[in-house]
């Protein structure tokens, strides 16, 4: 059934062997529940944004692969293997510049490749895997949540976020909404400010509708009136989340951050980037080797399935965009809070990560 709160939806669940997940599309006009029982389910799913977020695609693909080891189970077990290294490569193809896919996938290979394990063993294994990174995705939003209040300060703080990057492109929570949820939980004279973010308008029918439902106090704004309002001196925060990080801090978010950034920097307003370390691609030394995905024209020619543009007028649709670190006042990641020069402090907390990781 879905949930009254978005703090209570999952917005991707493992129930009985299969992954449900919410239609994000469809939202907020109607709430509709998808299940995939096959890995081509999920990725085709990711692909046409069914799901979206990179923490949530993470969950995603990683619940992909239990699903192509549950059907694999009782193969040989190398037949096995190409099955499972067939879904990884179907799976890693759909999105390529959320990193949290990859780092889910990789994830996920460490439990299938292991020689000491049956197929069935090793199936078994995917499925508690899948399900502890959705479970650990949901308690790294709230450390974010908890870092990120920290640095929201102010009697009545307006804060600018752009696109979605709350419980519905997560495990749930979220991670820049998360550390607007947090902030306000200790703060109830905050205010909310979302970019429509064109051409999908993730803010308008995704952000909008989470914190309406919170009670958070929220009034959208286009995605060209952002610089109006920065320099009038309403807003005194910007939150955004990411999708992927390179080692020097270079930021790919949704099409459009990047100017948000600029804007803030021209007037003086500090720039949050929220995300898990798990969104952090140290193997990039900056944002240039960042690939971007590029999306059909029609998701700008069309407007809920209608035309809007001049019949044969071309359009070209990047989905993201990189800004650069010089203009990021810190990362708020699930280990604490980045501040520049970010290709130090990233590496520390993601080597602590990591080490952490291994004492448990």
């Amino acid at each position: 059934m879905p949930a009254d709160h978005p703090d209570q939806v999952r917005t991707i669940e493992w129930r009985d062997g299969a992954v449900v997940m919410i239609d994000q599309r469809l939202l907020p006009q109607q709430e509709v529940y998808v299940t995939c029982r096959e890995w081509q389910e999920v990725a085709r799913a990711i692909e046409t944004m069914v799901v979206r977020g990179a923490p949530a695609i993470g969950v995603a693909a990683a619940m992909g692969m239990a699903l192509a080891g549950g059907t694999a189970r009782d193969y040989p077990q190398q037949a096995f293997r190409d099955a499972l290294q067939d879904a990884t490569k179907g799976l890693f193809a759909t999105r390529p510049t959320a990193y949290n896919l990859k780092w889910a996938l990789d994830e996920m290979e460490r439990v299938w490749t292991r020689a000491d394990l049956s197929p069935g063993e090793v199936a078994a294994c995917l499925e508690e895997r899948a399900v502890a990174i959705l479970e650990e995705d949901l308690e790294s939003c709230r450390s974010i949540g908890r870092y990120g209040a920290e640095l929201i300060g102010g009697e009545e703080p307006v804060v600018l976020t752009h696109c979605n990057a709350g419980a519905l492109a997560t495990a749930g929570y979220g991670t820049a909404l998360g550390v607007i949820r947090a902030a306000y939980s200790r703060n109830p004279r905050l205010r909310v400010l979302a970019d429509e973010t064109r051409p999908l308008l993730q803010g308008a029918r995704l952000t909008a509708w989470e914190l309406m439902h919170d009670r958070i106090p929220v009034d959208l704004i286009t995605d060209g009136m952002a610089g109006h309002f920065l320099k009038s001196g309403e807003i005194t925060h910007v939150v955004v989340g990411a999708d992927r990080i390179a080692g020097n801090g270079d930021t790919a978010n949704k099409i459009g951050t990047y100017s948000v950034s600029v804007l803030a920097r021209e007037n003086g307003v500090p720039f949050y980037v929220a995300a898990p370390l798990s969104t952090v691609d140290l193997s990039l030394p900056d944002g240039s080797h960042i690939p971007i995905e590029e999306r059909a024209s029609e998701e700008v020619t069309h407007l809920a399935g209608r035309r809007i543009t001049p019949m044969g007028v071309g359009a070209r649709n990047p989905a993201f965009d990189v800004t650069p670190s010089r203009y990021l006042t810190a990362i708020i990641t699930d280990r604490g809070v980045a501040y520049p020069p970010f290709d130090r402090s990233l590496r520390r907390l993601v080597l602590q990560g990591r080490s952490g990781q291994c004492a448990q």
